[in-house]
């Protein structure tokens, strides 16, 4: 199991959404910071691409945590970024960059993630992108 959320960090990490879409199950329940939960393939890939244009982040310091059973996992690590393009109803984008710690919990399911969901502190990220 954790095997499958290293395999899609290191593709976060690789910006090869192709391999993180392969470890996921086909009714992938996202659920985004600040947001609503999409629900299958095709809209996380669309969140990818989105995150792509606004955002070069690299995710370091991964400490992944597991359940006995193989069917919950979690993660904490830092955000390392650059906010590249303007997201709307956020600060205009001129290139600042940001660490932020942030985690991430999922469920698996047959050895794929059915759930992902991810949290960071909004208002801090907000305050190091506006300075």
């Amino acid at each position: 199991m954790t095997d499958t959320i290293a395999r899609y960090f290191a593709a976060f990490n690789a910006g090869d959404t192709a391999t993180m879409l392969d470890c996921l199950d086909d009714n992938i329940a996202h659920h985004v910071n600040e947001g609503q939960v999409r629900v299958g393939k095709e809209k996380f890939a669309d969140f990818c691409a989105h995150m792509d244009r606004c955002y070069k982040e690299e995710l370091t310091d991964m400490v992944i945590f597991s359940a006995a059973n193989g069917t919950r996992a979690a993660a904490e690590f830092i955000v390392n970024g650059t906010y590249l393009a303007t997201d709307e109803g956020l600060p205009e984008a001129k290139g600042q960059t940001y660490r932020l710690p942030a985690g991430s919990f999922f469920d698996l399911k047959d050895g794929k993630i059915s759930r992902v969901t991810t949290y960071y502190n909004l208002a801090d990220w907000t305050a190091q992108v506006s300075a």
